[in-house]
């Protein structure tokens, strides 16, 4: 008889076994954390938002009158008006102050 080498069934199905075993660990712990990485997300956009209309407000002596006077004075990108989850809209205070605020669904 040749004596042919390679993986027996069986050999292939304990590697897939630990693959199997490895991937319900870990895909649960990552869906887990999507949300705490998207409201961290949203609050560092929050902050950059807040440091912008800290810089239009020392250039033009008067606070924005919200997130698209910013973008059109070239402060902020044309896409970026909201937090990057998507559920969230930034606004600026008459006072200067910015908050994030859930987006309204109109139907």
């Amino acid at each position: 008889m040749k004596n042919e080498k390679g993986f027996t069934l069986i050999e292939m199905m304990i590697v897939m076994l630990i693959i199997s075993v490895l991937l319900i660990i870990t895909i649960p712990n990552i869906t887990k954390h999507n949300s705490s990485i998207n409201d961290k997300g949203c609050q560092a956009f929050v902050k950059m938002v807040q440091a912008q209309e800290q810089s239009f407000e020392m250039e033009n002596k008067r606070v924005p009158t919200g997130v698209d006077e910013l973008v059109k004075a070239g402060y902020l990108r044309e896409d970026a008006k909201g937090c990057p989850n998507g559920k969230t809209d930034v606004t600026i205070a008459s006072d200067g102050t910015v908050t994030a605020v859930a987006k309204t669904t109109t139907p």
